[in-house]
């Protein structure tokens, strides 16, 4: 999430109440999650097991909840609660604004693009040329769609990342300022679910089709001409190069990526990154020759065992 006009490190510090270290003037421009920061973007950590990882992203503000040296060119926010800091900054700088009709009048809609009865259109949504969004379609605030696009009934867009933190009192929510980005000649089916980024953009690669009731978790990115069969679970923070297949019910664990032209076979759980350009099986998942190897020699197994 990038902020409107750059803000210094002192700013941040007074809006947050935090100790720093590094120059006041230190310009900061916006805030990501340690997927997808970028220089100048605020990180944040709150466990010794990520602090290397954070001191040591793109990142070039660290909001941690422990003094230690700071890296050369970078500076520190120190807090007893990163977490909830980083919740105060994002509603900050990106409000919650309650919707007071069913298309935003912020709201940019390009030419030749149909938009049946019952859509909801949020706060300075984008959508491109001769797009259909079809019946009871919810397409949350800062969500962008490009040209030719298809999205079919009761699919949303944009809801909130499924990102917590375990607290005694109950688990405290991450709250979500990204977006969800779809490019040109994209297809939705009916009853979808993307949700928006955390920090950064959930995107959808140009020319990618996808079934109906799939789930695309925060800042995913998929890549180009894709093609996604109903039922399938895409965790947050996963990559899916261009001209992948993925069959129907097939789920993944978060932070992996499958390569480009890569195939998932029905029902399969995507346990880890997978090359492309290869045929997957399984759960845990494997090439699906090898899989299918296995299954073959345990059922001789079985059958030997009983014949015995």
């Amino acid at each position: 999430m990038k902020f409107n006009n750059y803000q210094t490190l002192k700013q941040i510090a007074q809006l947050i109440n935090a100790e720093y270290i590094g120059d006041d003037n230190f310009e900061i421009l916006g805030i990501n999650e340690i997927h997808v920061v970028e220089k100048g973007d605020i990180v944040f950590v709150d466990h010794p097991k990520y602090y290397d990882k954070a001191l040591n992203s793109a990142a070039t503000v660290i909001l941690i909840n422990k003094k230690v040296p700071c890296p050369v060119g970078k500076a520190l926010l120190i807090s007893d609660d990163p977490f909830r800091d980083f919740n105060k900054i994002t509603n900050h700088f990106n409000p919650f604004i309650a919707a007071k009709v069913s298309i935003s009048n912020s709201a940019r809609i390009g030419e030749n693009t149909i938009i049946q009865p019952n859509v909801f259109i949020g706060n300075n949504v984008s959508i491109g040329q001769n797009c259909v969004i079809h019946p009871n379609v919810t397409i949350y605030d800062n969500s962008v769609i490009g040209n030719n696009v298809t999205i079919h009934a009761n699919t949303v867009l944009g809801a909130d990342a499924f990102y917590y933190k375990n607290r005694s009192e109950g688990f405290d929510k991450l709250i979500s300022g990204g977006r969800v980005v779809l490019e040109d000649n994209v297809d939705l089916g009916a009853s979808c679910t993307i949700d928006k980024g955390v920090s950064g953009d959930t995107t959808i690669g140009k020319g990618t089709k996808i079934d109906n009731q799939v789930h695309i978790g925060h800042d995913t990115k998929i890549g180009k001409k894709c093609l996604i069969a109903s039922q399938t679970g895409i965790a947050g923070c996963v990559i899916i190069e261009d001209e992948v297949t993925i069959w129907g019910q097939v789920g993944t664990n978060s932070g992996i990526t499958i390569g480009k032209g890569a195939v998932i076979l029905g029902q399969t759980g995507v346990t880890k990154s997978v090359l492309g350009g290869k045929s997957y099986f399984g759960t845990p998942v494997s090439e699906s020759r090898e899989k299918l190897k296995e299954m073959a020699e345990i059922k001789r197994f079985l059958k030997s065992r009983k014949n015995s």
